[in-house]
């Protein structure tokens, strides 16, 4: 394994995430305070918080956590999770588990950059498809097909897509999974959005339900807006797999923190109420931003997300997007993502495009600002 590169968007983030007045570019869902969270709870969960341990707990995760983890699928069981200290953390034991240097893997772009980067620096070699803005950044199986080699071993995908919004056909989302079936090929799936669909009926199936070799990434950082709580995990059936990657996790987190994993199960246990008020808050979010990017149509393309906390917006200004965004959060706070933060070594990204988020509140303070600035310029 090479030396990782700086990670953009979170170098990024590091600089701008806590000094901009209005974070308009957050890629998960309004979060909740404690006393909101424990109001959901039951009385035995309240029992077990006011009592929770502050020792270590098991590397593969609380049992009982594990087990409400997997009643959010439809065919797993606690065996088929382990749990990880965030969804990074997950992503990286499971390429450094799946991956070799003689291996080929194939990668949707645009795409959080861990997706892609891990897999160049871990395998012999690695292929981009790319989903594309003309074709709604719906990922096309015949780009797939034509990437496939005799050594594949994995093909990575992420739907509701970070940054786009886009989710994947329901057809062509199987066809792919039966594809990889096919091939004993592993499909990980980026899962991390899901419930966060506009409409219910776009909701993929998750890759673990699908076959043996699926992997189903999720975590509680952004369709659920509990990212303090740092709480991962990844579903499969290949219990092999799963161990090769429990073993690396011994060199990372070790273990989660207890009290994660018993507010985490209670935000799961209530996972319906929660994700209907973040499905609720990003369709109120969506609309304002639609109104205020056809008020100035002449700068800005703005296309709603088939689901998840953001979108991938365009901007038509001769100044250029990178220009453009960072004027925007030096002059008025209003952070926002420029495309060259999404840019990939292994096909071109659009350079006009800028990542919008839909999922947090006070967006009209945001807005404010940025229409300020609009004026002014």
């Amino acid at each position: 394994m090479t030396p990782l590169p700086d990670f953009r968007l979170e170098t990024h983030f590091s600089r701008w995430e806590f000094k901009a007045r209005h974070h308009m570019t957050a890629s998960d869902a309004e979060t909740m305070s404690m006393s909101e969270l424990l109001a959901l709870a039951g009385p035995e969960d309240l029992e077990a918080w006011e009592h929770v341990s502050l020792g270590y707990t098991q590397t593969w995760g609380a049992p009982e956590l594990r087990e409400i983890i997997a009643s959010t699928y439809e065919t797993l069981g606690g065996a088929d999770i382990l749990t990880f200290a965030g969804a990074e953390e997950g992503l990286y034991c499971a390429m450094l588990a799946l991956l070799g240097t003689d291996d080929h893997a194939i990668v949707t772009v645009p795409n959080y950059q861990s997706m892609e980067t891990l897999p160049v620096t871990i395998a012999g070699s690695v292929t981009g498809v790319a989903l594309r803005a003309e074709n709604r950044w719906q990922l096309d199986l015949d780009d797939v097909r034509a990437a496939l080699r005799p050594e594949t071993r994995l093909i990575a995908v992420n739907f509701p897509n970070n940054p786009t919004g886009a989710i994947a056909d329901q057809a062509t989302f199987r066809e792919l999974a039966e594809l990889c079936a096919e091939r004993g090929i592993h499909l990980f799936s980026d899962e991390v959005y899901r419930g966060l669909e506009v409409d219910d009926a776009k909701r993929l199936p998750q890759a673990a339900d699908l076959f043996d070799r699926g992997i189903s990434l999720n975590v509680m950082s952004k369709a659920y807006g509990l990212p303090g709580l740092r709480i991962g995990w990844i579903a499969c059936r290949d219990h092999a797999l799963l161990e090769r990657m429990e073993k690396k996790k011994h060199y990372l987190s070790i273990c989660n923190a207890r009290p994660s994993e018993v507010l985490a199960g209670i935000a799961l246990k209530a996972r319906e109420t929660i994700l209907a008020r973040n499905r609720a808050l990003c369709a109120d979010n969506t609309e304002k931003l639609g109104r205020f990017f056809a008020d100035y149509s002449h700068l800005y393309e703005f296309s709603p997300p088939d689901g998840g906390c953001v979108a991938f917006a365009r901007y038509l200004g001769a100044d250029g997007v990178e220009a453009h965004c960072r004027r925007l959060v030096e002059e008025k706070g209003v952070l926002l993502l420029p495309s060259s933060l999404y840019v990939s070594d292994l096909l071109p990204v659009p350079a006009d495009r800028f990542r919008v988020g839909i999922g947090r509140r006070n967006v009209d303070a945001g807005l404010a600002a940025w229409r300020e600035f609009l004026a002014e310029t």
